[in-house]
């Protein structure tokens, strides 16, 4: 196996950065072509107890796919879509495949592929598995896990095990957490297995889809529509994306329109589908102007998104956002910096509440306002810092830390979409209770005996 494992400088710096702002040097760099090749990695890694961390496309947010010693082992080979069902409506692909790709896959076949992680061009299903990533349309669809329908898994002795999800309505077998073990893996951030394949359960392409960008001229006005949405039977939104007025003028610059809406501070984009998303009944437009009407937005400048190539649009204008604050990270990298980004979430109806809260915090520590932008449907907004320096970093990691106390006791969660990885290692604690944590690590010591899966990530 000495031929797929290299320890040249270059290939380990390649490999040594994800999207988190850290930079990682590990001490190998694998890229094994095949299962067989992973179990004998994985055998020799467990025979020398030496650390191996997976890594896909390396999109991770929070440092999960690069380490600073140990053997990277990275899958970008793995990128083969291995069956596509139309009549089970299932395609199943290997681990390095991007996630773009797979809903392309299936959309030619008139199929949806539900997960949507905003970076899909640039993130593995593997990666997306491995934190059960979500999106824009989480809202209706649900993150990545429940449509996982099965998995080739390497453990760290390098046994290779296929999981399939049971088909039974009814089970009282053991404990319930033994009853599915697709489940141990979704989210485990490669800690507890390698994942070589998936396959996942596909949908019916919508008939219709509508997106709406509609300019608010408060946070106020924005989000108390994003609560009436989620509350209005007339509506049938699969995303409520919200754009505070600094990511607001960053989707102007994307759209290359700098006077749209030149007078509002805030943004919502939805799109809808209907009640029953294969029917041709007409779409609710007019009962999204009345509720835009009604909460005061400036229904002369909404922009409508009817076609395939415009909603790809308007992701492309959504996906600005972080692609610039990560550029802006980048370029404090030198100087100890970098793009801090939140992932916590709260109620949805409390979200302005939440935001509020975390406004008056930043000003107390002294930190300039975040971009804030995100998923308001679900009560999830992303807050985007720069450290310019590595005090500013601390400065607002302190800050961090004390806006997710007040998200906890809000009934929140400190990570809702991107995982824990290495950097939000030290918050789990904060959310997770001594048993939770002892039951993690008991997993953990079953199936990572040697703890040699991915070190440094969540515990």
């Amino acid at each position: 196996m000495s031929e797929r494992i290299s320890r040249d400088l270059d290939v380990r710096r390649a490999h040594a950065r994800d999207a988190s702002g850290l930079e990682l040097v590990p001490d190998a760099v694998a890229r094994p072509t095949d299962a067989i090749e992973v179990a004998a990695l994985l055998r020799d890694a467990s025979a020398t107890r030496t650390p191996v961390t997976a890594a896909g496309a390396q999109s991770s947010t929070t440092g999960a796919s690069i380490v600073d010693h140990g053997l990277l082992l990275s899958l970008r080979q793995f990128d083969r879509i291995l069956d596509l069902d139309t009549a089970a409506r299932t395609i199943r692909v290997e681990s390095g495949v991007l996630v773009a790709d797979v809903r392309r896959a299936a959309e030619r076949e008139g199929l949806l592929f539900t997960p949507d992680p905003t970076s899909e061009e640039e993130c593995t299903v593997g990666g997306a598995i491995a934190c059960n990533a979500s999106g824009a349309r989480s809202l209706r669809y649900g993150a990545t896990g429940p449509h996982v329908r099965a998995l080739t898994v390497a453990l760290a002795n390098g046994d290779i095990h296929e999981l399939r999800r049971p088909a039974l309505e009814k089970n009282t077998v053991g404990y319930p957490i033994t009853h599915d073990p697709v489940d141990w893996f979704v989210g485990s951030e490669g800690t507890l297995g390698i994942v070589l394949a998936a396959e996942f359960a596909l949908h019916p392409l919508p008939r219709q889809v509508l997106g709406l960008a509609v300019p608010f001229p408060s946070e106020a006005d924005a989000l108390a529509f994003v609560v009436a949405a989620r509350r209005d039977a007339r509506v049938f939104p699969r995303c409520l994306e919200y754009f505070d007025h600094l990511a607001f003028d960053m989707a102007r610059t994307a759209s290359g329109d700098a006077h749209w809406a030149p007078t509002m501070r805030a943004l919502v984009y939805v799109e809808e589908t209907g009640r029953e998303e294969h029917s041709d009944d007409e779409l609710p437009l007019d009962e999204w102007l009345r509720l835009a009407e009604t909460h005061h937005a400036d229904t002369n400048d909404i922009r409508v998104y009817d076609a395939p190539a415009a909603l790809q649009e308007a992701r492309r204008i959504r996906h600005a956002i972080p692609a610039t604050m990560n550029e802006r990270g980048a370029a404090c990298r030198a100087a100890g910096g970098r793009k801090v980004s939140t992932d916590w979430a709260v109620p949805y109806p409390r979200l302005a509440e939440a935001l509020a809260m975390a406004r008056a915090l930043a000003d107390r520590h002294g930190i300039p306002q975040a971009v804030a932008y995100g998923h308001a449907g679900n009560g999830h907004p992303h807050q985007n810092f720069i450290a310019h320096d590595s005090d500013e970093l601390r400065r607002i990691e302190l800050l961090v830390q004390d806006t997710l106390r007040e998200v906890l006791a809000m009934g929140g969660t400190v990570a809702a979409e991107h995982g824990i990885g290495k950097i939000k290692r030290k918050w789990l604690p904060m959310q997770a209770s001594d048993l939770q944590l002892r039951m993690m690590r008991a997993i953990k010591r079953e199936l990572d005996p040697l703890n040699i899966l991915a070190p440094g990530n969540v515990l």
